[in-house]
């Protein structure tokens, strides 16, 4: 058995916790095992989990200390003489990758997991480190073409020296449940409503605040609308400003950060995330499966969407007004007929079971070609 030290850098709530958690539990851990490389400054570890798994985690300086966080790492990486580091971290991979080639780690891969905006503060740091995010790397993934090209460029895609593994999910965990519909939307007092959802960080890079803006010009059309969001970032006080300023407040339910999710998608009437960049969105593709017509904006690569007919990508050029009448449209279709769609993705294959598999033999043909 082997184990691969996985660097996660920050590892909340989120997308790229779920992706490699969705990986880590359905990889046979009798040949592969995963130690967590993750910052002190993390808000959702799943400690017990892991360890329960046969993993480990290792809680290393924060990157924002770039040198103590290398030098952590490094100590640990000696000690226990990895064969495969796999980074998720982007640009920041650059930091990792050369820690593994200073401890003679043969098998050193860097994913490329998300994208970047002009308008997001990130950008410019990402935009110096881009360069020189291939270097000391041996391998390198994407969880969709658009990051992978994104970050490594055209010409080691076509040449097909990106290997892409998809954003993965528990199809099951996440399929539509009429009876879990139904007591969800009791419980918060939603049943004859239409419910807009949003789960994710409250941050500029998934435009919070104009998700705000549209629910708005919603409620104007559609008194019985109700905004559903999960999650914590920076711009909450922000949002929850705007809420009142609009007046508002009544029709929206704030639920913080929480890890029950899948009754929530049974629950909405449509998921929204317009967001400035995204890699390959684990929220759109859980969404979908559970059935809900999905707003996307075009900044966020089409491949995000597994099912044709509940994918709608928009500009965030439209106004608010123009993104609340195309949700309406799309609810009211859609409402009567609510159908899961685990089939359809399972089959655009973002079933993490099957993909788990896949990665396992991408580690053993890594392993087994350094003999």
């Amino acid at each position: 058995m082997e184990r691969v030290a996985v660097i996660m850098g920050k590892m909340h709530s989120g997308g790229k916790k779920n992706l490699v958690m969705e990986y880590y539990r359905n990889i046979d851990k009798s040949k592969i095992q995963f130690d967590f490389f993750c910052d002190t400054d993390s808000n959702a570890i799943p400690q017990e989990e892991i360890e329960k798994l046969g993993g480990r985690v290792y809680q290393i300086a924060p990157y924002q200390n770039i040198f103590k966080n290398m030098s952590q790492m490094k100590g640990i990486c000696k000690k226990n003489n990895y064969k495969i580091m796999h980074s998720y971290n982007g640009t920041m991979n650059l930091f990792s990758m050369f820690v593994g080639w200073q401890c003679g780690i043969p098998i050193r891969i860097s994913e490329s997991i998300s994208m970047a905006h002009s308008a997001d503060k990130k950008t410019i740091l990402k935009n110096i480190l881009k360069p020189f995010s291939k270097m000391f790397a041996t391998n390198f993934m994407a969880n969709g073409e658009a990051c992978g090209r994104w970050q490594f460029g055209d010409k080691l895609f076509d040449e097909g020296k990106v290997k892409v593994f998809k954003t993965v999910i528990n199809t099951d965990v996440n399929k539509y449940n009429e009876e879990l519909r139904n007591a969800t939307r009791k419980e918060y007092g939603i049943e004859n409503n239409i419910v807009v959802g949003h789960i994710g960080r409250l941050t500029e890079q998934k435009n919070t605040l104009f998700i705000i803006d549209i629910f708005n010009a919603l409620v104007k059309k559609e008194p019985r609308a109700r905004l559903l969001i999960i999650g914590d970032g920076n711009l909450r006080e922000a949002m929850l400003a705007k809420i009142d300023e609009y007046g508002i407040k009544d029709h929206v339910l704030y639920l913080g950060r929480r890890e029950d999710i899948p009754q929530f998608y049974n629950a909405m009437d449509c998921f929204l995330l317009p967001s400035l960049y995204e890699g390959l969105p684990v929220v759109g593709v859980e969404a979908e499966n559970c059935g809900l017509p999905m707003f996307f904006s075009t900044e966020i690569p089409e491949e995000s969407s597994a099912c044709e007919d509940l994918g709608v990508f928009m500009s965030l050029e439209k106004s608010p007004d123009e993104w609340a009448e195309a949700i309406l449209k799309a609810v009211k279709k859609n409402m009567p007929v609510r159908k899961g769609k685990t089939e359809s993705v399972k089959a655009a294959g973002f079933d993490s079971r099957v993909e788990a598999s896949k990665l396992l033999k991408y580690y053993e043909d890594l392993i087994a070609s350094l003999n």
